[in-house]
């Protein structure tokens, strides 16, 4: 039986290029420039099950999530609380923002080389991934941030929350430097949500 084989350079040719892993600084400066985006997103949520949608950002702060059918759901972060709405049982909830790893990369200023901020910092020769935390309340969870390069772009965000579960966010082709009215980031009904103090 003839055994067919392709020369090494050949192979080489047809797979991409290693990228070299971005540097803390690189990513806090592409975030310090993210100033503002929409795209979609694709969720999988610690269960399993996978949710879609629409994301609006707007930094410092201020981030808006609109699901699709069939859960409708909308969270809102308004710059210090997030706020959950479930039209379907007019539930609502609020959190601090400064509570949950979703501040980190909606601070004003973005620096990753801060002490004891990043805890993992990787790359598996296509994406970077950066695992950070507040440095000051790592109870609060951290947040896994994974980058392609050339440009550098962010493509997910995972969330792992103070009692272990995790919530990835997949980013689509994301629009920058968008106009995005204020009021897309009011969470409706401000003054009757509950907020809950982790």
């Amino acid at each position: 039986m003839r055994i067919l084989t392709i020369p090494a350079f050949l192979v080489a040719m047809a797979l991409p290029a290693a990228a070299e892993k971005l540097s803390l600084g690189e990513i806090s400066a592409y975030l310090d420039d993210l100033r503002s985006a929409q795209g979609q997103f694709t969720q999988v949520n610690e269960d399993g099950s996978i949710s879609t949608g629409r994301i609006l950002l707007k930094r410092p702060g201020r981030v808006r999530f609109e699901y699709d059918p069939p859960e409708e759901a909308l969270v809102v972060a308004d710059g210090d609380t997030v706020g959950i709405v479930d039209p379907r049982s007019n539930e609502k909830q609020g959190y601090p923002l400064d509570r949950t790893p979703l501040k980190i990369i909606l601070a004003r200023n973005v620096d990753l080389t801060r002490e004891r901020m990043v805890v993992g910092h990787a790359s598996d020769g296509v994406t970077t991934t950066v695992r950070a935390q507040d440095p000051e309340h790592p109870e609060y969870g951290s947040i896994d941030l994974v980058f392609t390069a050339d440009p550098v772009e962010l493509r997910q965000w995972i969330v792992n929350d103070a009692n272990g579960g995790s919530t990835t966010v997949i980013l689509g082709e994301l629009r920058r430097a968008v106009q995005l009215a204020d009021e897309k980031f009011v969470i409706p009904g401000t003054r009757t949500t509950p907020r809950i103090e982790p």
